[in-house]
């Protein structure tokens, strides 16, 4: 048996994998500006030093977000929200196809056996004599194995492994996105819930006002319009009370469809929820920060499998040399198959030349170069649109600090106008239509002032999106398999 033609062809094939004509590659500039926005809508301590050691990416969501009940939340979305347990199933089918790809590097090697017996006529017989004969075969063989000396394979493989890579990014970028919308759902949530509280006492006591006024017309002194303008807030604070028992609802629907699952009835509660979240931003320069984004990621693997892509294309216009050999036994008997003298052999190898084709090889290089430039383009936007969703949080970090300060001046204001107005009707200095005024004048402000609360939360909570944290490869662990060999 020539087991060694075999091994021959094998380690002649490994010996002539050759060079690569993939192009060098070079990551893009950063079209973006070198320091993050400065003016009137930014503030110097919107950017602070605290973790500047560390990579806001690196700052575990567990870490930014301390409201016992949102972690919670955020486990359950982590363990059972369909989208990213969609992204995990995509990294799998990728990671599928680029071991199929990596595949291609190596010989397949068979073991084939055959056999058969046929009757066969004097005349077609090549003895001359009727009979019957048989044909048995066993044999082990390379069918068609390219050796891979322009490269061609290995940029395949390159570009199957970089597109494999982008879609781990993707998974993590979806990771960050739930992370941060399971956040936001949990907040508008929590804040609908308080304005609900608000829309209700306030209810309570434009029903006690208007109470006071009835009275006071059943008693002459005061009119109908004065009655009638406190039944109006009633019906006001009704309407708003209605429409916050219908966003909560909602809220809920919204959130447990974030999770995967039902909203647990134990979330824990032990304080101010508004005061629980940190937002300490790491400084240094936006295009090493920005990179840091699963997104932008992604789109720099994307242009990588690109630019080998083209590798693969140039080879194409080089010869191609592929290896078939087998060796094993032959026989006309079943019983003689393994004895002595019945080996045989077979090496076929075949050169490919391209000489014409239509410009095929031409036109397929210059859409893989088109394909790198779309791709540099995606990079390249993927930077600005960070950059701009960072510059936008930074905006919101500067502003509402001062502006909640505002809004809870103002709640306090009007809340001291109420008493002021209150004191002077019990003393009959005035009528009621001040304290109604007061009333109306503190339900306004305490509905802006929880809104403008949720805003700031959420802007919080959008930065540390934008800025790429909230994703961790333990967790996506669990919704994975084990890791191929990468080299």
């Amino acid at each position: 048996m020539k087991l060694k033609v075999l091994i021959v062809a094998i380690l002649l094939g490994a010996s002539l994998q050759g060079c690569s004509l993939i192009p060098a590659y070079h990551r893009p500039e950063a079209p973006v500006d070198q320091s993050w926005p400065q003016g009137p809508g930014y503030k110097a301590s919107s950017v602070g030093a605290a973790d500047s050691a560390k990579s806001i990416a690196d700052l575990h969501w567990q870490q930014f977000f301390r409201d016992p009940a949102m972690r919670q939340l955020i486990g359950l979305a982590l363990t059972n929200n369909r989208d990213l347990r969609q992204a995990a199933l995509n990294v799998d089918a990728y990671r599928a196809l680029y071991r199929i790809q990596r595949s291609e590097l190596l010989p397949t090697v068979d073991v084939n056996g055959s056999g058969s017996r046929q009757h066969l006529p004097a005349d077609r017989a090549i003895s001359g004599k009727d009979g019957t004969y048989g044909d048995y075969e066993l044999n082990v063989g390379v069918a068609s194995y390219e050796l891979d000396v322009f490269g061609r394979i290995q940029s395949l493989d390159e570009s199957a492994l970089q597109t494999y890579l982008s879609t781990e990014e993707a998974q993590h970028s979806v990771q960050v996105g739930l992370v941060a919308s399971v956040a936001s759902a949990y907040l508008t949530w929590r804040t609908d819930q308080q304005l609900l509280q608000i829309a209700q006492s306030t209810m309570d006591s434009y029903i006690h006002g208007l109470n006071v006024m009835q009275s006071a017309r059943s008693a002459g002194t005061t009119s109908d319009l004065s009655v009638r303008q406190a039944r109006t807030l009633v019906d006001t604070a009704r309407t708003k009370t209605l429409t916050y028992t219908r966003r909560v609802a909602h809220d809920m629907n919204a959130l447990a469809l974030l999770l995967g699952t039902h909203i647990p009835g134990n979330l824990p509660d032990d304080g101010d929820w508004t005061q629980r979240m940190i937002a300490s931003i790491p400084a240094g320069l936006p295009a090493d920060i920005l990179r840091q984004r699963p997104d932008v990621r992604a789109a720099e693997r994307d242009l990588i499998a690109a630019n080998a892509n083209i590798g693969a294309a140039r080879a194409a216009f080089y010869p191609s040399i592929t290896l078939t050999a087998n060796t094993g036994v032959a026989s006309a008997q079943l019983s003689h198959l393994f004895a002595g003298g019945q080996g045989q052999w077979t090496f076929i190898p075949q050169i490919n030349i391209p000489i014409f084709n239509g410009g095929r090889l031409k036109a397929n290089l210059n859409y893989s170069e088109i394909q790198k430039d779309i791709r540099v383009a995606a990079y390249e936007k993927s930077i600005q649109v960070a950059f701009s969703e960072v510059a936008d949080g930074l905006a919101s970090a500067g502003i509402y600090d001062e502006q909640l300060q505002a809004h809870r001046d103002l709640v306090q204001d009007n809340s001291a106008y109420l008493d002021l107005a209150l004191n002077r009707f019990q003393h009959g200095v005035d009528n009621f239509l001040p304290v109604l005024d007061a009333q109306r004048n503190l339900f306004a402000a305490r509905e802006e002032l929880a809104s403008n609360r949720l805003l700031q939360l959420q802007s919080q909570v959008q930065l540390y999106r934008a800025l790429g944290g909230g994703w961790d490869d333990t967790q996506l662990a669990s919704a994975r398999h084990s890791e191929p060999h990468l080299e």
